[in-house]
């Protein structure tokens, strides 16, 4: 009688952080295109959530834990191995999984830096007190990152979004905690 093993418990807190574009090497290692040109989490958690992507893009299938043995940067992708895949035909087995992490185990963060993430949602108004939408998103230029602020149509008016670079000239105040914004910058820029 073959015995049953427990499946491990899907946490709530996961984050996508990567997907896997192919085997790397002979040896089982894979290659994931990271979420972040950072990384931190990617490189430092040691256990993995896989899962492979439904026609809902916020639904995964799958979902399942590895160990993470050993992550370093190689060029502009990640290059990974995880117990249990030691050869290149499993690592290519793998390709199109997305990498989820525990929110959890992301590493600290120093004074006044932030996860991209948890800026998503906030409402953004400038000095004057004047509402321009909500942070819809986030670009990196390669000289810093830009919020991608997006303000709902009004009656009479359009839609509009404001690009804003995410640099404290222009960014001077981030509450974090009531998930609001403050930025130097006029509704007709």
């Amino acid at each position: 009688m073959q015995a049953i093993t427990p499946r491990a418990i899907v946490p709530d807190d996961l984050i996508p952080v990567g997907h896997i574009t192919g085997a790397y090497g002979v040896q089982g290692w894979i290659k994931i295109h990271p979420y972040s040109d950072e990384a931190g989490a990617l490189l430092s958690a040691k256990t993995w959530w896989l899962g492979r992507p439904t026609a809902s893009a916020d639904m995964l299938r799958d979902v399942h834990d590895v160990e993470m043995l050993q992550a370093k940067w190689h060029g502009d992708a990640v290059v990974a191995s995880i117990m249990g895949i030691a050869d290149r035909h499993a690592a290519e087995n793998l390709k199109g999984n997305v990498i989820q992490i525990q929110r959890s185990h992301f590493p600290v963060l120093e004074q006044n830096e932030f996860y991209w993430l948890d800026l998503i949602g906030s409402a953004v108004e400038n000095l004057q007190g004047e509402s321009l939408g909500v942070v819809a998103g986030l670009l990196n230029n390669g000289a810093h990152p830009i919020l991608r602020v997006a303000s709902p149509a009004q009656a009479g008016s359009t839609s509009r979004e404001y690009l804003i670079p995410f640099i404290e000239r222009f960014v001077p105040v981030v509450d974090q905690e009531n998930k609001k914004i403050t930025v130097d910058w006029g509704l007709d820029f």
